[in-house]
């Protein structure tokens, strides 16, 4: 797995940093660690054309590799329930379901910002739960313009953009405060973000 390289500047308060690259429960357990790769990170109010892709000279090329982008993390109380994450239209996603011991992806694909659950229930995955709410974890695809927009319930709203040519996949997951096992113990509430240069995950295996 490759990490590619870039600017990163902070786009939350609820953001940190840390080691790890893990997909599965051991990258949770670290922290939810933010990889050092950022594009462009603004408010949402700014012009889309000022927040432009940074120009690297050693931009990876994409090949089998996993390539990874930077993590964003959001979490309480800057998270909150009605914290609203857009996206450009077109985009295709698809649950990961089992994620913290045996992920693998789920067998339908959904057209944003809904996904299919492991009870076969249609989610909407664009607004923030209440705490309590179960774990949320997603691959989406269709990228041809890398951006997202948090928008939080106090008026702050987060641009982050990435060059979707090299990272055309973005994984989201979100804990809500539903887990009871160890580290959680139903205290996490939180968000994270992370573009990918592939879908990491199978219909049937895990990614670890």
């Amino acid at each position: 797995m490759k990490n590619f390289s870039g600017n990163q500047e902070q786009a939350a308060a609820g953001h940190t940093n840390g080691g790890g690259r893990s997909l599965g429960r051991r990258g949770v357990l670290g922290g939810l660690a933010a990889l050092p790769v950022l594009y462009g990170v603004g408010m949402a109010d700014s012009s889309r054309a000022a927040v432009r892709p940074a120009r690297s000279g050693s931009a990876a090329a994409v090949t089998d590799d996993l390539v990874v982008g930077a993590e964003r993390r959001y979490n309480a109380p800057l998270l909150t329930a009605g914290t609203r994450l857009v996206l450009p239209k077109g985009i295709k996603s698809v649950s990961v379901l089992d994620y913290y011991h045996r992920p693998h992806l789920a067998v339908g694909e959904s057209a944003w910002p809904y996904v299919t659950n492991a009870n076969g229930m249609r989610v909407d995955v664009s607004v923030i739960p209440e705490f309590g709410a179960p774990t949320r974890v997603a691959v989406l695809t269709g990228f041809t313009d890398g951006w997202y927009d948090v928008i939080h319930v106090n008026g702050r709203a987060d641009h982050v953009a990435w060059d979707a040519g090299q990272l055309p996949v973005l994984w989201i997951y979100g804990e809500f405060g539903a887990t009871e096992e160890a580290p959680f113990h139903n205290r996490i509430y939180s968000l994270a973000l992370q573009p990918f240069s592939r879908n990491p995950y199978s219909r049937t295996t895990s990614a670890r």
